[in-house]
């Protein structure tokens, strides 16, 4: 009989401390939140923000500002102080590797639910104006318990061990570092290089020139991508918007020609400009046909990732008024990028082709 009392009560103590232990991790993950999901950094730390995919949508629901920084992984390399001194606002970054505009609208959508936005910094890529209106989050892996809004899920962050002995300690080491900068979220550029010898190295051209395709040719997708973008814009008249087209190296409009795909993409980037300037809180610059940064490869990691220096230029320019697009002029300047496109195909690029310099992509 005192066998089985001691062993009741082992098994009770075994319980009782589960129980404890379970409620202690749970409170440390909470505590700490690396993913920012139930609240902004406690205990006076530094928001370390390194793995957009965990941690972008928590930021947006919790932590405090009033300017958002918008777009795919180039818009990553911005340091958010740039915006702040120039604007005079407090902003974060909502990113999303693809760029899609749909990706992006829904983290517009979270933020304005209960901010107030005075300004939205947003990088379209032309690549988002052809892709599907649909958001990809789930189809893409990522950790619907983050962004469902479930409490009844949430135990999948609150008692992961991955959290608890690899992102927490990150965390602190960073938190707590002098040298670790806020405004470098999702910053990707410090290991990496950039020059002709990676640009180069990184493009593997299309062996095949292909007709180019009608400029129509993704107008259903367009025409769902234009709805997303200029509802944002109509729903936040409050808001200024300002959209830009960022520079890619003069190695993409080599691969984009002769995919066929440059007509259409120039015929998007028309289309989708002309409807988000009816707004009067919009506002749309170019920079693809600044000659002189897309055919300095100095820049490029690969044809279209740049340093951040690049990043910089292009808020420079923004801030001055330079590459603005109007209702009057915004044809001739993305005509004029049709040409610079021309040019690259039928000059520049032909010095690489020259000293071999270009690896074609193996096809079968």
């Amino acid at each position: 009989m005192k066998k089985e009392n001691n062993s009741s009560n082992f098994i009770k103590r075994l319980i009782v401390t589960a129980i404890v232990l379970a409620i202690a991790i749970g409170a440390v993950v909470y505590a700490f939140d690396p993913f920012y999901h139930f609240h902004k950094p406690w205990f006076g730390m530094k928001a370390v923000l390194n793995d957009k995919e965990y941690q972008c949508i928590g930021t947006l629901r919790n932590f405090d500002y009033d300017a958002l920084i918008v777009g795919s992984s180039v818009m990553e390399n911005n340091n958010n102080a740039w915006y702040d001194e120039a604007y005079n606002v407090k902003s974060i970054k909502a990113i999303r590797s693809y760029g899609a505009t749909a990706d992006l609208c829904y983290l517009l959508d979270e933020a304005f639910k209960d901010h107030d936005i005075k300004y939205v910094f947003y990088n379209i890529d032309p690549s988002s104006l052809s892709a599907d209106a649909e958001t990809t989050y789930e189809s893409t892996g990522c950790p619907m318990y983050l962004y469902d809004n479930n409490p009844f899920n949430d135990v999948q962050y609150l008692f992961n061990k991955d959290v608890l002995f690899e992102k927490i300690p990150y965390q602190l080491a960073n938190a707590l570092s002098s040298g670790y900068d806020e405004g470098l979220s999702y910053n990707w550029a410090k290991w990496k290089e950039f020059g002709p010898h990676m640009a180069l190295g990184l493009y593997y051209r299309p062996r095949e020139v292909k007709d180019m395709m009608e400029e129509t040719a993704y107008t259903e997708n367009l025409e769902k991508n234009i709805a997303l973008l200029t509802s944002e814009v109509a729903s936040h008249p409050e808001t200024q918007f300002i959209f830009f087209y960022p520079v890619y190296s003069m190695l993409w409009w080599d691969g984009i020609v002769r995919t066929g795909e440059r007509d259409a993409y120039i015929y998007n980037e028309k289309e989708i400009t002309k409807a988000l300037l009816q707004y009067d809180n919009a506002r749309v610059f170019c920079f693809q046909n600044d000659r002189d940064i897309a055919t300095n490869l100095e820049y490029y990691m690969d044809s279209l990732h740049f340093s951040p220096d690049i990043n910089k230029l292009m808020l420079d320019k923004i801030v001055s008024g330079e590459g603005e697009m109007t209702l009057d002029n915004y044809e001739e300047v993305l005509d004029g990028v049709k040409d610079f496109s021309d040019k690259i195909v039928k000059e520049l690029i032909v010095p690489y082709e020259e000293k071999d310099m270009l690896t074609y992509e193996i096809t079968e």
